[in-house]
């Protein structure tokens, strides 16, 4: 995943009963599939080079058991080589969703956040009436924004207005290298397999 052009989009598949899902480009060649294993107590994610599912060219897995402060290692399968862990912020992410991004020597390097708790909360709400719950993924579609240790923008994924509520849209803010750029994506892979099974 070299070379990306922005945005990206994620489209979860609808048709399946696994959590997976097409990345594509700007110019709407496939950039990987990614497909979440079903019933299993640890995480674990294949990204594929396509939706052939010929390919792995990574891995994410959970390092520990399910529970609120769980990292995630991301790890190039070619290679073997760790890329960085994505770790959700504990108690604080029940309220309003917070990751973190660490790098392949160990270290922050960006940080994830939802920008308004109130979106999935006003989501919520209105799911539990009758009608009035099928136009949700149309009112209310929460927004994440990656931001570096200087709390400066470089990325923001949207959830897309739709029935289903399966579109997601990347859109860069600020330019960063290729490897962070990966990173990143890689990072946001997981997230959004673990928010959208929230709620």
């Amino acid at each position: 995943m070299k070379d990306l052009k922005f945005p990206i989009n994620f489209v979860f598949n609808i048709t399946t009963f696994s959590n997976d899902f097409t990345a594509t480009d700007a110019n709407g060649n496939t950039v990987a599939y990614v497909k979440q294993k079903m019933f299993k107590l640890k995480e674990d994610i294949s990204i594929f080079e396509n939706e052939s599912k010929a390919k792995v060219n990574f891995k994410i897995k959970a390092d520990k058991w399910i529970d609120f402060s769980t990292a995630y290692s991301i790890t190039d399968n070619n290679t073997g080589k760790e890329l960085g862990k994505v770790a959700r912020k504990g108690w604080r992410s029940i309220w309003k969703a917070s990751y973190e991004l660490i790098d392949q020597h160990q270290k922050l390097q960006y940080h994830i956040k939802e920008e308004n708790a109130w979106v999935k909360v006003f989501d919520g709400l209105l799911g539990e009436i009758p009608i009035l719950n099928l136009f949700t993924g149309y009112l209310f579609n929460p927004t994440y924004i990656v931001t570096d240790l200087k709390n400066e923008g470089i990325v923001r994924l949207k959830k897309q207005p739709s029935f289903t509520g399966r579109k997601f849209e990347i859109s860069k803010i600020k330019e960063t290298d290729a490897d962070d750029d990966q990173r990143i994506l890689l990072g946001l892979m997981m997230m959004i397999l673990l928010e959208r099974r929230r709620g």
